[in-house]
């Protein structure tokens, strides 16, 4: 039979309450239960007064609010105020029954600019999210992997402007030049000159209006692109032939996936290049490896890592030779004698060391004419090669060593399911594959949530599954203990 009273039950009055609506296993409930918010209030109590002004909006409401839209993968901030107003489970999550109005969107926008803006209040709370996931004994940090993912800006990429490309300095230039100087004056070579061509710190990959317009660029100068409507985001490429502007976020962690620490930087800046300021937020946690791609196979960053008694484990890298030629390794060095014998049997002396860093070795032009290998060898004018060697090549050869060590090729395989994972995730359910924030203070701000969701989501479902697990062992207990007692014989007098 045909019903036709589907629209009756609209204008139905009913009696319920909220946490009856919201399923027991619904993710925000076990969000919810596996940490207490009310730690938000301590690291916002200076930023509110006690006793002026209107009543506020609860700042721990004001947190999860972002919190659901990165949690969820919502686009924007108006959508996300837009399913609360008819999602249950978002407000009882929020603390708000079926009649309160929910905030305007620009509520957190503003919030965020007047009384968040230049503050670590995001970068605190995902610190105080991973110490709750480490007070569980969950979180591993013997071996920490890194990696960096790019994150699409909030950019046209037709709309650009040129400015002169200043060249970044160096984080371990200051070292290298004392480790430059002692290897000279051991070699009997004089020091360098300081090279006064950069004396005041550059900046950044990115910039303001304030620099240079393009008509005040010198002739011949290196310039880079730079974005109009997001200045301090980079030139990245994307693919083959795919050009935008981008974030590049540094990530780092451990064997299970709990992500340890974060850095925001300009899509155009070399992982090599920063990841000393990543490496100054997860060194506390002495780590006994850290496994990374090839992007920071640097002989800096393995002096680093080697010197504070860290294993770096890199991968192979192909030598960049020009096809048909020697390529370095086929050139041996003698640790002893302090240089290379070439596979002609020729010797390579040291020669200088140069501002770079590296030691040069040359062969004997004289010599090399005649050498049979001279085509696969260099294509020099005077038939002289030169093999550099880096100040801290030793760091590069223990490096090597640790590659080649037993189970080691089975832990760097360990990177698609860790570091290569967590990105996937974080860009196929929680939006991180761009950003409609400006500014890298706000890329900051969503990778810090967005990460905050990621350890939380993954605590509570543990937390969850331990609960499940604890409730029947102890359902068998009390069966075992019930058939036991009908069992025995002093039971049936």
């Amino acid at each position: 039979m045909m019903t036709k009273n589907a629209d009756k039950k609209r204008e139905q009055i009913q009696m319920f309450c909220m946490d009856d609506m919201v399923p027991q296993n619904h993710m925000l409930r076990l969000i919810d239960k596996a940490i207490n918010w009310n730690f938000i209030y301590e690291l916002v109590e200076e930023k509110y007064s006690p006793d002026n002004g209107r009543p506020s909006m609860d700042p721990v409401m004001l947190i999860k609010i972002p919190f659901i839209q990165y949690l969820y993968g919502i686009k924007s901030m108006r959508q996300t105020i837009k399913e609360i107003e008819v999602n249950i489970a978002y407000r009882w999550f929020l603390g708000l029954d079926m009649l309160d109005p929910v905030p305007h969107f620009s509520t957190f926008g503003k919030n965020y600019t007047r009384r968040f803006k230049d503050t670590d209040l995001f970068e605190q709370i995902f610190s105080k999210i991973l110490e709750e996931c480490m007070k569980f004994k969950l979180v591993d940090t013997e071996q920490i992997f890194v990696d960096s993912t790019h994150v699409k800006a909030c950019a046209n990429s037709k709309k650009m402007r040129k400015r002169v490309a200043h060249e970044q300095a160096l984080w371990y230039e200051q070292e290298l030049k004392e480790e430059i100087q002692k290897d000279r004056a051991a070699h009997g070579k004089k020091p360098l000159k300081d090279n006064d061509k950069n004396d005041s710190p550059p900046p950044t990959a990115g910039g303001s209006f304030a620099d240079e317009t393009e008509s005040q660029i010198p002739e011949g100068a290196k310039t880079q692109k730079c974005s109009t409507s997001d200045p301090e985001s980079g030139w990245f490429r994307k693919g083959e032939h795919k050009h935008v502007f981008a974030y590049a976020v540094e990530t780092a962690c451990d064997k299970h996936g709990w992500i340890l620490g974060y850095t925001v930087h300009p899509g155009n800046e070399h992982d090599s290049r920063t990841f000393p300021l990543l490496y100054e937020k997860i060194k506390d946690f002495k780590p006994d490896m850290m496994i990374m791609d090839a992007g920071y196979k640097t002989p800096a960053i393995a002096h680093l890592l080697l010197e504070d008694g860290i294993q770096p484990l890199f991968p192979y890298k192909r030598p960049m030779t020009k096809e048909g030629f020697f390529k370095k390794y086929e050139y041996a060095y003698d640790e002893y004698y302090d240089c290379y014998v070439c596979p002609g049997n020729q010797i390579l002396k040291y020669s200088t060391t140069n501002r770079d860093g590296y030691r040069e070795y040359k062969s004997c032009g004289l010599f090399c004419s005649s050498c049979p290998y001279l085509h696969q060898c260099t294509e020099s004018k005077d038939h002289v090669k030169v093999i550099t060697r880096h100040v801290w090549e030793e760091y590069m050869e223990k490096a090597e060593d640790i590659r080649h060590t037993i189970g080691n090729k089975e832990i760097y395989q360990q990177r698609k399911e860790t570091i290569e994972r967590l990105f996937g995730t974080a860009k196929e359910q929680h939006g991180f594959r761009y950003t409609q924030y400006i500014g890298k203070a706000r890329m900051e701000m969503k990778a810090g949530l967005t990460f905050a969701c990621m350890n939380l989501k993954k605590l509570a479902r543990i937390l969850e599954i331990r609960e499940s697990n604890m409730k029947e062992f102890w359902s068998f207990l009390r069966f075992l203990l019930k058939q036991r007692l009908f069992t025995e014989k002093w039971c049936w007098g």
